[in-house]
Parts: structure tokens; sequence; C-alpha cells
């Protein structure tokens, strides 16, 4: 079984209270750690990865992306996803090339942009671009934009999944969905649903599942502990410094 299908294979005949937790890792160190804890899959945030490289979120080159991605892969023995944001531009076919060259068995890809929401229609074709492109041969995760956007009413949300599973994409991401919601989500999307946590904060990944959550990921919020942890260490170290 390839890479690719292992990990899709993750995402199926999972109990209610079992999604799959995929941690973010930043760098291929952190990608170690994750792997050694036993997680059976990693998937990389964006803004975490910006993060590690001096880049703002969402302005990171995408050849600098490209090979963060490549090093955590090298990193581990795991299955590795990549959030590649709304795809750098590229066309499906190279996109998909340059996410196959990394060694990524998927993908996470965003309906907006700076502008806004995109156009739900014209976003599911160009995902069944990258679908044609990659075959069986990457997980695509499409990521639904309308909670951060302002767009509160789930029907909204459900109407895009709708779309882009159409469009065949694998699994739908209504990041930033508000717990109270998630219900009505799971009840009118076809597949698996991926839901943001938040470490140290709201409900579990296990009560997550219960509430409709097929996988479960962290965004950059990982990495923003272990920032946090070498910011504490950092100020101890420089109260004790001659002064």
């Amino acid at each position: 079984m390839s890479r690719a299908a292992a990990f899709r294979a993750l995402h199926h005949g999972r109990a209610p209270d079992d999604p799959l937790v995929l941690p973010g890792p930043w760098d291929a160190a952190s990608a170690r750690v994750f792997a050694e804890a036993g997680f059976p899959a990693l998937a990389t945030p964006s803004a975490g990865v910006a993060a590690s490289l001096g880049y703002a979120d969402g302005s990171t080159p995408a050849d600098e992306m490209f090979a963060a991605v490549a090093r955590i892969v090298r990193a581990v023995d795991v299955p590795v996803s990549a959030d590649v944001e709304g795809g750098y531009g590229l066309a499906p076919k190279e996109l998909v090339e340059r996410l196959l060259e990394a060694g990524a068995v998927g993908c996470n890809l965003e309906d907006s942009t700076g502008a806004g929401l995109k156009d739900p229609a014209e976003h599911a074709e160009w995902l069944a671009g990258v679908r044609e492109a990659a075959g069986d041969r990457l997980f695509l995760n499409a990521r639904i934009d309308t909670f951060v956007r302002g767009v509160d009413a789930p029907e909204a949300a459900v109407e895009r999944a709708a779309a882009y599973v159409a469009a065949g994409a694998d699994c739908v991401y209504p990041i930033a969905a508000p717990v109270a919601v998630l219900p009505l989500l799971r009840a009118g999307i076809r597949g698996p649903v991926n839901v943001l946590a938040r470490p140290g904060e709201g409900p579990s990944p296990a009560v997550l599942g219960g509430l409709g959550a097929t996988r479960v990921t962290f965004g950059p919020g990982l990495q923003r502990h272990a920032e946090q942890a070498v910011r504490e260490n950092a100020e101890r170290l420089a109260a004790r410094l001659p002064r």
C-alpha cells in the first residue's frame, strides 16, 4: 500500500470518539518529536512553517514552503500532508508535481484569498483539476473559509462542502467552525470532516470526534505553544544575566 493510500485509510472506519489526530510540525525537529510520540501521520500548518522561516502567515514564497515540507518529510517515516494555502497561483498539474516532489501524501487547499471568499463553483472546478492531475496519489483536504470570513450560516459551509466533494475532495475543513454547529455540519456533509482544535483550550479531540470531527488538526497552535515555552526560558535566562 502506498503512503497516500495508507493516509487515506486512516480517515475511514473510525469510532466517533476516536478521530484522526494530526499534529502540525513546523520543521524537521518538531516532526521527529511528533512521530516518535506515536502519531500515525502529520499535517503541516502553513502559518507555523511561515513563523519558523521568518515570514508572516501567508507570505512564504512557494519555493521555501515546498522545501520546508520536503525537509519535514525526509525527517520522519510517517505520512505527511502539507498545507499549501491557496496553491500559490500554480496550475493544478504543477501544484501536484511540486507536492509529490516534496514527498507529501496530501494537501490543504484554501477557498479564500486576501480579497475574500472565492467563487465556490470556480474553486470546485480548480479542485477538480487538482484531483485529475493527482489521481489517487494525494489526499485532498478542501478548506472552507466561510466562518473566518464572517459568513456564519452553517448552510453556506455545507453548500461549499458538497461542491468540493463532488469535485473530488477527500475531506473538507470548515476552519474555525463553532463547536455548536459541528453536529449540523456533520449531518450535512458527505465524507470526512476536519475540525480545528486549540491546544489546551476547548473540547478534547475525543469530544470533537463525538460532535462530528473525522480528523483533528491544530493549525499553528502547537508551534505557538513551543514559541511561548522558548520565550519563557529566554526570559528566565535573561533575568540571570549581569546587570
